[in-house]
Formats: C-alpha cells, sequence, structure tokens
C-alpha cells in the first residue's frame, strides 16, 4: 500500500486536479490526506495484483489478509502497544464503546467512575448508567465544559472498576494535555479526535477507543486497545458481537468487516510512518497549526472570543465566539466564499469551530488566520 509524499491540497491551485477542493474543517468526517486519496483512486476499480476492487474482495482473501495484517502491525508500531494489550478493531463507532465497556468491564464489578469534560464524556456516561453503577468524579458542567479539572479535584475511588474520560472534546474543544493519574484503577480513555495526533504512552491506559473518521481514515471502522487482564471480565453471557473476546479470538473479524473502512485505516497510518516522521513530528505540527489560530483569538481584543481556557484548548479543535449569532453567520458564509467550509459550530452550542486535523494542510490554517483578520478589520 504505497503512499507518496504529503502534499498541500487546495496550497497547489495552479494544479487543475486540487482547485476544486475546499479547505474542510469539518469535525467529522474529516479531511484525508491527498495521497491517501489518490491512492484509494488508484487502487478502486482493481488492486494491484489482484484484479478486483477494494470494495469487492472478500474479507477472508488473501488480499484482505495482507491489508489487514499491515495495517494493525504499523498501528502497533505507531502506538507502540505492547504485549500486555490487544490490539482490535470493531464497527459502532465510539457511541457503540460506551456501551461495550460498561457490558464487558462494569456488569458484577462495582461502580464505575467517569470524568466529564464536554458532551461526549456525557453520552458516555449515560450508557454506562445502563449497565451498573457509575458516578461522575468531576463534571464541568458549571465552567460550560471550558476546562479541565485539577489533579486534586478528581475524587476517584480506589476500588472503582475503571475510569473513563475523553481525552478531547470536539465540541467544547478541550483536551487534556497529560494523562491524570487515577491510582490502580483501570484508565479508560475515548481517544477519538485526537487519535494518532501524538504520542501516547499505551501502557497507562486499561483500554483505548477510537472511531476512525477524524485522523484516522472513514467512518466504518473503530480502534480498540485492551490491556489483556480486563478480559476475563467479559461474561460468557454476553452477546456474541458485544464481547470483547469475541473479536480478540477471531482476529478482528468474527464477522464481515467493513473491508474498505479498514483498506482507508492502513493508508492513513502508513501515511503517517511514512511521510510524516511519526506521531511525534505530528504533534508538534498539529500545536504549530493550531497556535497560529489561538494567537488571532488572543490578540483580538475580545472580537473573537474563546471557548476553552488557554491550558487546556484543543489542538485538533478551535473553538470561539463572534459576540452574536449574526456575524457568526456572517462569518461562516464569508468564510465559504473564501474556501474554507464547514466552520460552523456543533448545533448543542454554536460559534465556530475549525477542526484542524492531521490532514488539515498547513496553508489552510493559514488562510483561515488571514480571513479571521480581515473579517475582524472589516467589522
Amino acid at each position: 500500500m504505497p503512499v507518496s509524499e504529503q502534499e498541500e491540497g487546495v496550497a497547489q491551485r495552479s494544479d487543475g486536479a486540487d482547485s476544486s477542493r475546499m479547505f474542510n474543517f469539518s469535525a467529522g468526517p474529516a479531511v484525508l490526506p491527498l495521497p491517501v486519496l489518490r491512492q484509494a483512486q488508484s487502487d478502486l476499480l482493481a488492486l494491484p495484483g489482484v484484479g478486483s476492487s477494494v470494495l469487492e474482495i472478500s474479507h477472508r482473501s488473501a488480499a484482505f489478509d495482507t491489508i489487514l495484517e499491515e495495517t494493525l502491525a504499523t498501528l502497533r508500531h505507531l502506538l507502540s502497544v505492547g504485549e500486555d494489550h490487544e490490539l482490535i478493531l470493531l464497527q459502532g463507532g465510539a457511541s457503540l464503546q460506551f456501551s461495550m465497556i460498561p457490558m464487558n468491564l462494569l456488569r458484577g464489578h462495582g461502580s464505575a467512575d467517569y470524568i466529564l469534560t464536554g458532551s461526549w464524556g456525557n453520552a458516555a456516561l449515560k450508557e454506562a448508567l445502563r449497565e451498573g453503577d457509575a458516578r461522575i468524579v468531576w463534571d464541568g458542567k458549571d465552567n460550560n465544559y471550558s476546562c479541565l479539572p485539577r489533579i486534586e479535584e478528581l475524587n476517584v475511588s480506589s476500588d472503582s472498576a475503571y475510569v473513563h474520560l475523553t481525552s478531547n472534546e470536539t465540541i467544547q474543544g478541550v483536551q487534556w494535555k497529560q494523562v491524570p493519574d487515577v491510582g490502580d484503577a483501570p484508565l479508560i480513555c475515548d481517544c477519538s479526535s485526537d487519535f494518532l495526533s501524538r504520542p501516547i504512552d499505551v501502557s497507562k491506559y486499561g483500554l483505548l477507543y477510537a472511531c476512525a473518521q477524524k485522523n484516522a481514515g472513514i467512518a466504518g471502522v473503530t480502534v480498540v486497545v485492551i490491556r489483556k487482564d480486563l478480559l476475563h471480565r467479559c461474561g460468557d453471557a454476553l452477546p456474541k458481537m458485544m464481547n470483547y473476546q469475541t473479536y480478540v479470538k477471531n482476529g478482528s473479524r468474527p464477522n464481515t468487516p467493513p473491508v474498505f473502512a479498514v483498506y482507508i485505516l492502513g493508508l492513513v497510518c502508513r501515511w503517517i510512518q511514512e511521510s510524516m516522521g511519526g506521531l511525534s513530528m505530528l504533534a508538534q505540527q498539529n500545536a504549530s497549526k493550531a497556535q497560529l489560530l489561538y494567537d488571532v483569538i488572543d490578540k483580538s481584543d475580545g472580537f473573537y472570543a474563546g471557548h476553552a481556557h488557554a491550558s487546556c484548548r484543543s489542538d485538533m479543535n478551535v473553538t470561539f465566539r463572534l459576540g452574536d449569532e449574526t456575524r457568526e453567520k456572517q462569518f461562516v458564509e464569508k468564510a465559504a466564499e473564501h474556501g474554507l467550509v464547514d466552520l460552523k459550530g456543533h448545533r448543542s452550542v454554536g460559534g465556530i469551530r475549525a477542526s484542524i486535523y492531521n490532514a488539515m494542510p498547513l496553508k489552510g490554517v493559514e488562510t483561515l488566520r488571514q480571513f479571521m483578520l480581515d473579517f475582524q478589520q472589516s467589522h
């Protein structure tokens, strides 16, 4: 699955093939690397040496064996997954994990602790309460989910079944920069929206999960990394497709997996490893891109008001307001005229949200930065 050097997308508008592409700031499904799109386009009619489209091959074929094996191997390398953890691919997105985690790890194992830093943490808690006792150990609701807790504010139980957090809240734009110490309780993390954007110490987690359609590919495949010693909690009474052991025993193929989504995940992983220099380099680039926009917000004398506190604002989702909804609507409309699309904030909070995942080229962020400066000056 060769992936060529990174390209700047619409930054190369002199190339007629790219002139129709906008800078896409959608929170997900999100922008994909151009080399990945071009490789997929090249393979769409027929995989090299196979004679069938990647959309047509069997999930039991030798061709997909290779795709799956290479994808998992590259993921393991990028994340430095050790022998203590299993790496599996599932379907259903992060939303299904909100239920699978308590079904597998909470039933019959006391109470779980949830740290609520935004909308997705709340969604996970709601599903956990269907399965057992889950309590809130910190809730940022009073601060409108604009900050993260201090370590001393976390009232984690020493015998908790697990502690759940969301590493990056796409809607509010807050992100954990360091992993909190939760003692001996297994730490469970929804890292969907900053997955593969920076290095992560897998050894600190009992379970990590991420849907792919932010930084890792397209909707349809979900990555789960689970510590092996937790698998004994997965009871035999669980429905087959809701049990983590089913996926471990069947090599992520207990039924027909999303072949094309796995293929795209593999291309993205290869692009990160071979063209982008790995996760450490990506983390530096992502932080630099985000700072370009935060600088405009910080120096705007209140014209732009960032949602998240400076100490915990996201490198993935830059969220801000412009004082009133009319001006925000004008901002979104004018931005689209400049080729900057999907900047409207989530319907639950409003405002503006610029999602600048791995594949958003620097040129896109620079163009948005200049538009923000021009919009402020003209208003």
